[in-house]
C-alpha cells in the first residue's frame, strides 16, 4: 500500500514538472537509504541520467516562468509529463520491468499497469496545470506566471518528497491540490468574466 502511495505522489509531481520527482527518485535511491529501486530501474540513479535530468529540470524551470513560451511548454510536455509519470509511479510502486526485451510477455504480466495509472496520474494533473496558466496569463497579463510556476515547482518537490518519505500524507496531498487547482480556475474565470461585462458596459 505505502508503495503505491509513493508511487501516487511521484506521479502527481511529474504532472506539475516532469523532472524534479525523477531527480529525486533518482538522487533518493543513489545516496539515501528511504528508498531501493528494482533492478529494472537501476539506470534511474546512474550519474549521466541524473546529470542530464537536471539539465532538462533547468530548462523547463526557466520555460515555465516566461509567459506565452509557458503555454508553448505546457504543450510539448504533454508527453513528457505522462511519461514521467508512469516511469515514476512503476519504480516507486516496485514494478521490475522498464527496458521491455518482450512486449508479450510484459503485457501479460501485467508490469504495464504500474506505468499507464502513473501516466493517467501525471496527464491528469498537467491538464489542470495546463487550463490554468492560459486564463491566469490573460486575466494578469502574464505578471503571475513566474509566481505559479514557482508554487508549482514548490508543490512538485513537497509531493516528491512526501511520495518518499511519508507516502502516507500523498492521501491528503493529491485531493487538495486538485481542489486549490479547481477552485483557482473557478476564480479566475469569474475574474475575467467580471472584467469583460465591466468593459462592455464601459
Amino acid at each position: 500500500m505505502l508503495e503505491i502511495l509513493t508511487g501516487t505522489g511521484l506521479a502527481a509531481a511529474a504532472g506539475l514538472n516532469a523532472y524534479i520527482p525523477l531527480l529525486a527518485l533518482g538522487l533518493a535511491a543513489r545516496f539515501l537509504d528511504v528508498v531501493s529501486l528494482p533492478s529494472g530501474w537501476a539506470w534511474l540513479e546512474n550519474e549521466w541520467v541524473l546529470g542530464i535530468v537536471a539539465v532538462l529540470l533547468v530548462i523547463e524551470f526557466v520555460a515555465d516562468k516566461i509567459p506565452a513560451v509557458d503555454t508553448v511548454n505546457d504543450w510539448i510536455q504533454t508527453l513528457v509529463r505522462p511519461a514521467s509519470g508512469g516511469l515514476v509511479f512503476g519504480s516507486g510502486s516496485s514494478a521490475e520491468t522498464v527496458a521491455v526485451t518482450d512486449p508479450a510477455e510484459f503485457f501479460a504480466s501485467d508490469s504495464w499497469v504500474p506505468i499507464a495509472v502513473g501516466a493517467l496520474l501525471a496527464l491528469g494533473v498537467h491538464l489542470i496545470k495546463m487550463s490554468v496558466r492560459p486564463v491566469l496569463n490573460a486575466v494578469t497579463a502574464g505578471i503571475a506566471a513566474p509566481v505559479v510556476s514557482a508554487a508549482e515547482d514548490v508543490a512538485s518537490v513537497l509531493l516528491a518528497f512526501l511520495g518518499l518519505v511519508v507516502p502516507i500524507l500523498v492521501v491528503i496531498a493529491v485531493p487538495a491540490l486538485i481542489v486549490v487547482a479547481v477552485l483557482g480556475v473557478r476564480a479566475l474565470r469569474r475574474r475575467r468574466a467580471g472584467r469583460t461585462v465591466a468593459t462592455r458596459v464601459a
